[in-house]
């Protein structure tokens, strides 16, 4: 590996902490502060956004118990997540006609350029990780890209298990992963067969 583990693995760690500030927690502040303000263009956007971002989701549950089809979407998830807020043509109008001084289309409009920032870098630094896919999570930075899936599943089965006695094991984590992700598939290629071609670029109310 070109880099020290100790630099790859703070690398990573970096990457988590971004991702829960600019694919989370911004979005999440942004989509309440939207629907008390009641913009419906920024709504549409940021719920667009979020089923985008389901699968970063999805990539976590596959990583939980180690699939090889995680890592290749830790790559996908952060570009597509960048071309959620970017690709809407009348969307992007109506924000372009709103005040630029207002705080919240200002706010969105900054945090739109650093998801893009950070989506571009994420989606770099994962790619470094797609040797995993042929077979060698053995190798360290395979294994860094485990930790932060490995610790949020030990807290969602404490959570699932003290509310509903349930257990939720990797095996588990891994099956409803790759069933979200088939239904993901279907979706994405609905919109892309069907919707596209009648509408191209336009959100609509989608």
């Amino acid at each position: 590996m070109a880099v020290p583990d100790l630099l790859y693995r703070s690398l990573v760690w970096l990457d988590v902490r971004l991702g829960l500030l600019f694919a989370v927690g911004v979005p999440l502040v942004l989509l309440g502060w939207a629907a008390l303000r009641r913009e419906g263009a920024l709504l549409r956007l940021l719920g667009l956004y979020w089923k985008v971002a389901s699968l970063m989701v999805i990539a976590l549950l596959l990583l939980t118990h180690g699939r090889p089809m995680g890592y290749v979407l830790l790559v996908l998830a952060p570009l597509l997540m960048v071309a959620a807020v970017w690709l809407w043509v009348d969307l992007n109008e109506e924000l372009a006609d709103m005040p630029p001084w207002r705080p919240l289309p200002l706010t969105l409009r900054l945090w739109r350029w650093s998801l893009t920032f950070y989506g571009l870098a994420s989606a770099a630094l994962a790619a470094t990780a797609l040797p995993c896919v042929g077979g060698g999570l053995g190798r360290p930075q395979c294994q860094v890209w485990l930790e932060a899936p490995s610790g949020l599943h030990g807290v969602v089965a404490q959570v699932l298990g003290f509310i509903f006695g349930a257990t939720w094991t990797p095996g588990v984590a891994a099956f409803v992963g790759y069933v979200l992700l088939v239904g993901y598939g279907v979706g994405l290629l609905q919109w892309l067969l069907l919707r596209v071609p009648r509408q191209g670029r336009v959100a609509g109310e989608f």
